[in-house]
């Protein structure tokens, strides 16, 4: 055993060494800082007229809805989609290691048994020229090998500094998934109790058309009322009954939504809050823009910008010569038990430097091709920031018109339902027709549907702004993604838990 350490000390020289070299070597690979291709504002236009805000992290409890709470916390953990995202983080870090793995001196062991038989024909054999000599043989051999690659250029590490910022990328994907996922909680929540709201509306506006209706029949029986009103009052009763009906499958249809979306089985048996919340804490004035900087598609952007940088640099070193170290050492014997006998050792010790001179245009075209790939992330990434910035705008915008709009409309709705009531008095008291009667109900129907529909509107609003400002009003940015799997649930089979964690991948800059 003694002489496999000595053979193992004939191959340290040579790799430390080259280890020496490839860290001596300056780096045509560096990765330099890229400059935003879009130039912020200080602060958003749309701010200015704005009053202060609290807190930027679950901004959904902020709207102090309980069931709201409990069903965004509830996707967040059993949401498929959340699943796969966190799965592609996973794969993206074990890429990473896999390219960080070629950085390292690659090692092995192996054992090899072989027994061979050979002829020989034509020899001066004693009986006969006819006769053919075999002989049989049996060789082992037990060996130890090492390789290694010395990167003078930052090629390999450029490749694992690519793969870092893509899982980093992949880990902002997931953390605009978790956005997204809760927005769209809030927005099928929203639409679920603006829907049983308006069925609630229509459900009223029933029983006031069918006591309108007995009335108009009742005029009709004393002569008092032509047939046509009662026509129209029957007609305008079933439109209403069919608009319940209609509400009730709108209904139906957004509870088992919401479900899927917070990883339940659609059963539809998803209750509701009995009224819309309140939009909560106004927003801030002077928003700063530098709040983008945490938006997850806006870091998930620019970390493929550098990914793409590293790819053009590891691109361009693989046009410089490659130097390599290969050894080994071992024994070779006929016979089995011989195979840790010193005096039977091979051993071999090889270096190995490449430069590559003509691969039909290969090289060239892999550098074309990195060069064209970084262009293209960095045209996306300009093209998120200003999508970005456009949707901070647009909310903003948004909240202020969306205020207006409700107050007209609370102010509409009260008239509209004080004129229905008075035209019903009128008619009963002879002085007014029946069509006068159908256009004030319609109009205040119509009107307290829309603003229904405006409430729900204002929460949407205050939720694309959230999102369009990466979760809150707060410029700290969010703590990283897990790079764990949520624990999901099976309808059939209760909770399943996915793969676990990884440890993180440092951000290489």
């Amino acid at each position: 055993m003694s002489g496999f350490l000595r053979r193992r000390r004939l191959l340290a020289p040579g790799l430390g060494l080259l280890a020496v070299t490839g860290l001596a070597c300056t780096s045509v690979a560096r990765i330099e800082p890229v400059p935003s291709p879009v130039d912020p504002p200080a602060a958003f236009a749309g701010t200015e007229e704005l009053a202060a805000a609290r807190r930027a992290v679950g901004w959904w409890e902020d709207l102090a809805d309980p069931r709201l709470a409990a069903l965004v916390e509830e996707a967040l953990a059993h949401n498929w989609d959340l699943a796969a995202a966190a799965a592609r983080v996973e794969a993206a870090i074990a890429s990473a290691r896999i390219q960080g793995a070629d950085l390292e001196p690659q090692i092995g062991v192996g054992a090899a048994s072989r027994r061979s038989k050979q002829n020989f024909i034509g020899l001066p054999i004693p009986g006969g020229e006819d006769r053919v000599l075999s002989t049989t043989s049996t060789s082992s051999g037990l060996s130890f090998s090492v390789s290694w690659e010395a990167d003078l250029w930052g090629r390999l590490r450029a490749r694992r500094s690519a793969a870092i910022f893509d899982s980093r990328a992949a880990a902002a994907d997931l953390e605009a998934a978790r956005l997204s996922i809760a927005g769209q909680v809030a927005r099928a929540y929203f639409s679920l109790v603006e829907l049983a709201l308006q069925q609630r509306l229509a459900e009223r506006t029933l029983d006031s058309r069918s006591r309108t209706l007995e009335r108009v029949e009742a005029r009709y029986e004393r002569g008092l009322a032509p047939s046509l009103e009662v026509r129209l009052a029957r007609t305008q009763r079933e439109i209403v009954a069919a608009a319940v009906l209609a509400r009730s499958e709108q209904l139906d249809a957004a509870r088992r939504r919401l479900e899927v979306l917070a990883g339940r089985y659609p059963a539809g048996a998803l209750d509701s809050a009995p009224e819309l919340p309140a939009v909560g804490a106004p927003v801030p004035a002077g928003l700063p823009a530098e709040l983008l900087a945490r938006r997850p598609d806006v870091v998930a952007a620019e970390e493929r910008v550098y990914a793409a940088l590293a790819g053009v640099g590891a691109a361009r070193a693989s046009l410089l010569p490659q130097l390599s170290l290969t050894g080994s050492t071992g024994t070779a014997s006929r016979e089995l038990g011989d195979l840790l006998d010193t005096d039977l050792s091979v051993w071999s010790l090889a270096a190995n430097l490449l430069q590559p001179l003509f691969q039909g245009d290969r090289l060239r075209a892999d550098v074309d091709l990195a060069e064209a790939s970084r262009d293209q992330t960095v045209a996306a990434w300009a093209q998120t920031l200003l999508r970005a910035f456009s949707e901070v705008e647009i909310a903003l915008a948004a909240e202020r018109l969306l205020e207006d709009r409700l107050a007209a409309l609370a102010r509409a709705a009260e008239e509209a339902d004080r004129a229905a009531r008075l035209a019903e008095d009128r008619y009963l008291a002879g002085l007014a027709d029946y069509l006068s009667v159908l256009e004030s109900q319609r109009q205040a129907f119509d009107t307290e549907s829309q603003l229904l529909a405006a409430r729900r509107a204002r929460l949407l609003a205050r939720v694309d702004l959230v999102l369009a400002l990466g979760g809150g009003f707060e410029a700290e940015r969010p703590t990283a993604a897990p790079t764990t799997t949520p624990a999901l649930r099976s309808p059939s089979a209760g909770r399943l838990s996915a793969a676990g964690g990884s440890d993180e991948v440092p951000h290489v800059r």
